[in-house]
């Protein structure tokens, strides 16, 4: 039972110190004339996956690979499974898919560029970490400049994201705190989650990749929940969809990128054999969706729902967690 409470704990740590980071960052950049573009493509996205980062090195200099691999894989999945499906199901999402195929298509090639680097020699390694991080930077360079000078539908996209959160602290004395706090918030919070999360993964028999991959997975995502569900229900179907696409492209080269320049980082053997290809399978579907550029019903919401509620029984019967 300290285990669970130590787990929950850690989660809202995470998601209160993400929020008030997220509001305070902004508040900042606002005050220095950030323009709405780069905070929504930059400061939005980094902010909902604060807790990832947090959490993935806190587990990489502990020497928790697992963990640390583990998160940003479910962290992925469960942002298109479960987060944006829940989405759809309280309103359909409609979409112009020239607004999202950049990314989606950038989500796509990262996953792939990781499935790459793991099945190597099954280590994320130091130069595996600078190569993520290498294409990570060569994404936003690019991102930042083609939206800056041409006003295209991801432009619009990216800046509608910068009017998601509203309540913005705007005395100085409150920014600084909301950043500081924030950042308390974040690391102890991941500290107390892996120390609840280790303790479930040894006392309920089940593997620290296990644990990573849903419950420290699925309880650093809800800054992206937030965004998304107010997006959707704002009937910002592009930003609620563009959040997650940012996120995971942030996650996979941008944490793990940051989580392997701790140290190397061992593969375990169920992310090579099952977990990598079915994040890559959920980021496919996706691109499939924007392409198409029809609405994602509530139906196919269930559908996905359904889909994430298969890969959960999965991770814990064939795999025996």
């Amino acid at each position: 039972m300290f285990d669970i409470f130590l787990t929950l704990a850690g989660i809202a740590m995470l998601a209160f110190g993400g929020e008030i980071l997220i509001r305070g960052a902004m508040s900042a950049a606002r005050r220095f004339h950030v323009s709405p573009l780069l905070i929504g493509l930059v400061i939005v996205g980094f902010g909902t996956s604060a807790p990832e980062l947090v959490v993935s090195v806190d587990a990489a200099l502990n020497q928790q690979p697992d963990v640390a691999i583990g998160n940003v894989v479910g962290s992925n999945i469960g942002n298109i499974l479960l987060i944006l499906a829940a989405c759809a199901v309280i309103t359909p999402l409609t979409v112009r898919p020239l607004a999202l195929r950049r990314d989606a298509i950038t989500l796509v090639a990262s996953s792939v560029l990781l499935l790459l680097l793991f099945m190597n020699d099954h280590v994320l390694s130091l130069l595996d970490a600078i190569i993520l991080l290498i294409v990570f930077s060569a994404y936003l360079s690019w991102t930042y400049i083609s939206e800056r000078k041409h006003s295209i539908p991801s432009a619009t996209m990216h800046e509608a994201e910068a009017d998601v959160v509203s309540n913005l602290p705007t005395r100085s004395a409150w920014i600084v705190a909301s950043i500081l706090l924030g950042l308390i918030f974040l690391i102890t919070g991941s500290k107390v989650l892996l120390t609840g999360a280790i303790g479930l993964s040894r006392s309920m028999g089940i593997s620290e990749a296990a644990i990573g991959l849903t419950i420290v997975a699925v309880g650093t995502s809800f800054p992206e929940l937030t965004i998304s569900l107010i997006a959707a229900i704002r009937k910002q179907a592009d930003v609620a969809i563009g959040n997650v696409l940012g996120s995971n492209i942030f996650n996979v080269l941008g944490i793990l990128g940051v989580a392997g320049l701790m140290q190397p980082l061992q593969v375990h053997e169920r992310i090579l054999q099952f977990d990598q290809w079915v994040m890559l399978a959920t980021s496919l579907l996706l691109l499939l969706f924007l392409y198409t550029g029809k609405r994602l019903s509530r139906l196919e919401g269930a559908i996905l729902l359904s889909g994430y509620g298969l890969y959960l029984w999965l991770s814990f019967t064939l795999f025996g967690g």
